[in-house]
């Protein structure tokens, strides 16, 4: 049986490791933090065109018992003044819509049910070299470990090392001009529906909010800096500096955003986004790169989860029908030009977040306008980016 060594398991990889099964192949999973749960990050909306793609593995309803259903956006300017409203696009045939949550709660429900399925995760193996081997790869792990596989995958995320493994030539991560910080917070009353993510375009910083369907509230701050910072600037701000700097650029605004910064449990933590504009080779070697490791994109796009999903599945199709390099040729025709459009599409939204005094007049008096003709198009995320079906069961064409 063929054996793919898959290097990583945040969302991408637990997924691959149930898709390989699926298809006939075995996964062996190589993560190199040490728990079960990552609990980076904050919130994330789970798109209907990653659901789609989890059901061609019948991995959907693990999603489905986490989170709950988001179906719009509404936006205000940070006088107060609403500015318009997004659909996050019209429901699955069977009403099913994307869902907010955790992305802990996303991660763990994935490797939980990967591991159901057989997939044994290998934690504190933090890949350091790999290379082929005949017609094998063989990795190298830094407690001084080694496996081999008959391919080696890297579902490792926007800093991978396979993919510098890949290409030693390959595009540095790219800084989108603002920070990321955000959480939950129990037992917080608002006055809004739960299926409805509100955000607003301060004055100072780009802030969201969402009750949950228990009486909490989950939220998210992109306070603006434009220069990237430095190694262990952001781990050394205390829960007080972040909670001190984001009243100080809030207290400006109309909104509840400062009431729910402080009664966020702490401490808080900030961190840095960043995306990548192009990665040029996915794959060389019996070696290749999915998901954040091979097109990151900005979480203003609201698709890295659903993208990394639908490329874990995809590959495991074409694997499962083709040679591995015809497989991974295949894998990139059918992938680039979807992925890249999403890339494209997240740094466009993120600059809006960052916007000057000049250009944050001209956005606030534009958005309506723009967010109408959205709308008349259906919605924030188009026809073609949200119906994704992948006809699992037919041959890959390419």
């Amino acid at each position: 049986m063929t054996t793919a060594l898959v290097i990583g398991a945040g969302v991408a990889g637990p997924v691959l490791a149930m898709a390989l099964q699926k298809a006939g192949l075995h996964a062996e999973l190589y993560e190199a933090d040490t728990e079960t749960a990552d609990h980076r990050g904050a919130w994330l909306t789970l798109q209907v065109n990653g659901i789609t793609a989890l059901r061609a593995i019948d991995a959907h309803p693990v999603v489905e018992r986490v989170g709950f259903p988001s179906r719009r956006m509404r936006f205000f300017s940070g006088t107060g003044r609403e500015l318009g409203e997004l659909s996050l696009g019209a429901p699955l045939e069977d009403g099913t819509v994307g869902r907010l949550m955790a992305r802990s709660d996303l991660y763990r429900a994935l490797r939980d049910e990967a591991v159901a399925r057989g997939a044994e995760i290998r934690l504190g193996s933090r890949l350091v070299g790999a290379r082929r081997v005949g017609d094998r790869v063989r990795a190298e792990f830094a407690d001084g470990g080694t496996a081999e596989g008959d391919l080696l995958i890297g579902c490792d995320g926007i800093r991978s090392r396979v993919r510098t493994l890949i290409d030693p030539a390959a595009p540095p991560v790219r800084y989108t001009p603002v920070l990321n910080v955000g959480g939950f917070v129990p037992r917080f009353a608002l006055d809004t529906p739960s299926d409805e993510f509100q955000m607003m375009f301060g004055r100072r910083c780009f802030f969201g909010w969402s009750a949950t369907p228990d009486g909490g509230v989950a939220w998210f701050a992109n306070p603006p800096r434009r220069d990237e910072p430095g190694p262990g600037v952001l781990a050394a701000m205390t829960d007080a500096d972040w909670r001190t700097w984001l009243l100080d650029l809030l207290s400006v605004d109309r909104s509840p955003a400062c009431d729910i910064v402080r009664a966020a449990p702490g401490p808080l933590v900030g961190w840095a986004t960043y995306d990548v504009p192009r990665v040029p080779v996915w794959h060389r070697d019996r070696m290749i790169v999915i998901g954040d490791a091979a097109h990151a994109t900005s979480p203003s796009a609201g698709q890295g989860a659903s993208m990394a999903i639908e490329d874990a599945v995809i590959l495991a199709r074409c694997l499962r029908d083709l040679p591995v390099d015809r497989a991974f040729g295949a894998f990139e025709a059918l992938r680039r030009e979807r992925v890249e459009a999403v890339v494209a599409a997240g740094r466009r939204a993120s600059s809006q977040k960052a916007a000057g005094p000049v250009g944050r007049v001209v956005r606030d008096a534009m958005m309506p306008m723009l967010l109408r003709w959205v709308s008349r198009r259906g919605g924030a995320s188009p026809v073609w980016l949200l119906r994704h079906p992948i006809a699992w069961d037919e041959p890959t064409h390419v």
